[in-house]
């Protein structure tokens, strides 16, 4: 059964449009410029901020950062940043009675941000405040640690077969995908979505494919003991 849920962050519950849109005025480039070229980026299996080396050779992402901050143009995300099926999907899955976290490949500044949006969850952490982000697999056993240390019973969500689904399930974690995003709409890997528990358009769908999947383990957990009964 599954007793405890982790949710990527970026194009899993908030929706990184508003921010891309920053990005590609900060660089002066169009802003469809800017999509093509990430799109690219994706196809080829790159990491997203090579990206920026394409306008920008030599492009430190940590020191731009601070050069926005300056400017009183931050990388920020608020309410109007999430998707409209989050919030009621980790309410409904706390309501389960189940152990909800937030996981994802972000800069540490992001958790405070996070945390201010009052989410129904148990756990936040990011890539930047832990020191070792997706796909390492010291990433997902962090994720085992905070989430009590009983790989089986944990499903990880996220976008990206490459980055959430595969290490998930490589360490020992069940997997669900959800099918929106850049990398959601652009990466396509039928070897590992095959292998995903649930594969979803919309986090609306995932508190009932919880609550059905639970209830079928019970109902197999106890056909397993009667015989012994």
């Amino acid at each position: 059964m599954i007793d405890t849920i982790f949710l990527d962050v970026g194009g899993t519950i908030l929706d990184e449009s508003r921010e891309f849109e920053a990005w590609a005025d900060w660089l002066g480039v169009p802003r469809h410029t800017l999509s093509a070229v990430f799109g690219a980026v994706i196809a080829r299996g790159l990491d997203y901020r090579e990206t920026f080396q394409v306008f920008r050779p030599g492009f430190d992402l940590a020191a731009e950062l601070e050069r926005r901050a300056v400017a009183g143009k931050p990388e920020s995300f608020g309410e109007e940043d999430l998707y409209p099926d989050a919030r009621a999907c980790l309410t409904s899955l706390k309501d389960q009675g189940l152990f909800v976290g937030l996981a994802g490949n972000q800069p540490a500044h992001a958790e405070a941000s996070l945390r201010a949006l009052n989410l129904s969850v148990d756990v936040i952490g990011t890539s930047g405040g832990w020191g070792v982000e997706k796909p390492s697999p010291a990433f997902f056993e962090r994720v085992i640690r905070e989430g009590g240390g009983n790989t089986f019973s944990i499903l990880y969500v996220g976008d990206r077969p490459d980055n959430d689904a595969r290490p998930a399930m490589a360490a020992g974690m069940k997997a669900c995908l959800i099918r929106r995003g850049p990398w959601g709409h652009i990466l396509d890997i039928p070897a590992v979505s095959a292998r995903c528990l649930f594969r979803i358009d919309s986090l609306d769908e995932l508190p009932d494919l919880v609550a059905k999947h639970n209830a079928a383990s019970g109902q197999r957990a106890d056909r397993l003991r009667r015989p012994s009964e």
